[in-house]
């Protein structure tokens, strides 16, 4: 192995879903910088234009919406079409409705299952589905240190991270022996447009801010590393796995500093 290039990623195709803003957009420009060739996917065409204008001539913009099963299986159709191959595949995408659980209404319960736990699934599934093929890939999930842990108003959303991570581990399980490898990053509290009602709240945001060790919220910027990782063949043997980037929230418990 050229330990040197062990991160490289020239001569593969990535696609993130969800490019046009956030955590989407960082891992886009930051799988672009390892020499991959990225479609910049989102609902929002013009957002992943931007974000593939930004990049350069290694990048184009598609639109997805993963609600719909129609419009995965056509962006991955696409993708293979142009490109004959596909090596990386990162989906980002996820909404919250903050509320007890004995406030949800139905419609509310839906939309967030829907874009979170089945348009990830949609994408796992047609990911795996083109992978297979050729006997390769790595699959990146987002999913989020509310997959472990939970509070008040975010029952929901943490029911369909933690979905996440079981689809994860079960399709790693699945597409192992065909070499492709499945994995979920669980970030913390990070600086994105779906944080944005916690940071007009000063009290909320330094709370927040509190529970790492660090004192601080990440950037999206912070994430670009995990998924060049994963995505890499530096983590050639990793598959199956949760990576926490959260600034050591899931693993202290931070209420008290007790005297030592």
């Amino acid at each position: 192995m050229n330990y040197e290039d062990i991160f490289r990623l020239d001569d593969r195709v990535a696609v993130v879903i969800g490019a046009g803003s956030g955590i989407g957009e960082a891992a886009a420009k930051g799988l672009a910088a390892h020499g991959a060739s990225v479609v910049c996917a989102d609902a929002r065409e013009e957002s992943a234009e931007q974000t593939a204008g930004a990049i350069g001539d290694s990048a184009k913009a598609l639109a997805v919406d993963i609600t719909k099963t129609e419009s995965v299986e056509r962006l991955f159709r696409n993708i293979v079409d142009q490109y004959q191959r596909l090596d990386i595949v990162v989906t980002t995408p996820g909404v919250n409705v903050r509320k007890h659980i004995a406030a949800y209404e139905d419609a509310e319960f839906d939309r967030v299952v829907e874009l979170n736990l089945k348009g990830t699934f949609r994408v796992l599934r047609e990911a795996g589905r083109t992978m297979s093929e050729r006997g390769a890939g790595s699959i990146i999930a987002f999913s989020s240190i509310r997959s472990q842990v939970v509070e008040p108003g975010q029952g929901i959303y943490a029911a369909t991270k933690a979905g996440i991570v079981q689809m994860v581990r079960a399709l790693a399980a699945e597409l192992g022996p065909k070499g492709i490898r499945v994995n979920a990053i669980a970030p913390g509290v990070v600086e994105t447009p779906l944080t944005r009602q916690i940071k007009d709240r000063p009290d909320w945001y330094a709370a927040y801010a509190a529970k790492s060790v660090f004192g601080r919220w990440a950037s999206a910027d912070e994430m670009v590393g995990p998924v060049v990782y994963l995505a890499s063949d530096a983590s050639s043997f990793v598959t199956g796995s949760v990576l926490f980037v959260d600034g050591g929230w899931t693993a202290v418990d931070g209420r008290f500093d007790p005297p030592v």
